[in-house]
């Protein structure tokens, strides 16, 4: 099972949270390219401590919205979608290339995430941009979403992603953001969780039904209260239920 987390998102004078100590910890870092957060410094100084521990680099890609965290919902025409896309694509990987390594899968960041999951204009332009980088590279998503389903049409490979650290609805999506209920703090309950995304292939909703979670990926958020102690206690449960974290693109 893969372990990643959003790095490399602060900006300038500002930092957010703790990029070396989860690094230790994951096995896939999604790197903010440097339109909803990160900076040149900022993804030079993530991609040099990734390639020094072996962690796979991932193009954590957003909208052009250092605002609003890339978290507002942007319209977007494709074609512009598209080539922003292909812009943080190549700027994450002139640094990866810096220290003999490069971008190893795509993950949309934010807004994005869910704007691509269920709309298609959206999603084929992540899709299109993928397929003029390079139709090697994998693209990180929610399974069976729209974005998923395209890029499969389009021959990507797609690696199913959960999320240990927030919670679910009875349909399978996340809890919105929005909600007191988003996310999981505590961390033995991120822990749990993740070993039974490991194991049983599912989650409990917020209603306490369980629901299909096959997924190649786990994601810790490295911007929640607590992420490092929540990556430790994930990390160790994994190993104790017999899983070894193994990045997917190994």
């Amino acid at each position: 099972m893969d372990l990643n987390a959003d790095l490399g998102e602060g900006f300038g004078a500002w930092r957010l949270g703790d990029d070396q100590a989860l690094l230790d910890l994951i096995t896939s870092a999604n790197v903010a390219c440097g339109f909803h957060a990160g900076d040149p410094l900022t993804m030079r100084r993530v991609c040099a401590a990734a390639a020094e521990r072996q962690v796979a680099v991932g193009a954590q890609v957003g909208y052009r919205d250092l605002a609003g965290f890339g978290r507002r919902h942007i319209a977007y025409d494709f074609a512009e979608l598209r080539d922003e896309t292909l812009y943080q694509l190549g700027a994450l990987n002139a640094f990866c290339r810096a220290y003999r390594t490069r971008v190893r899968y795509l993950k949309p960041h934010g807004a994005l995430y869910h704007a691509a999951a269920v709309d298609e204009v959206q999603a084929a332009a992540l899709v299109a941009a993928i397929s003029d980088y390079d139709q090697e590279l994998p693209v990180l998503c929610p399974p069976g979403s729209v974005l998923a389903q395209l890029a499969q049409g389009a021959g990507l490979r797609v690696v199913a992603e959960g999320f240990a650290d927030r919670n679910y609805l009875p349909s399978g999506q996340l809890v919105p953001r929005s909600s007191p209920a988003a996310l999981i703090t505590d961390p033995q309950q991120v822990a749990r969780q993740a070993v039974r995304m490991a194991t049983e292939r599912s989650v409990i909703a917020i209603d306490g039904s369980i629901i299909p979670c096959a997924v190649e990926s786990i994601c810790l958020h490295g911007d929640t209260p607590g992420a490092v102690a929540a990556a430790e206690l994930v990390r160790a449960a994994l190993v104790d239920a017999g899983i070894t974290p193994t990045p997917f693109t190994a």
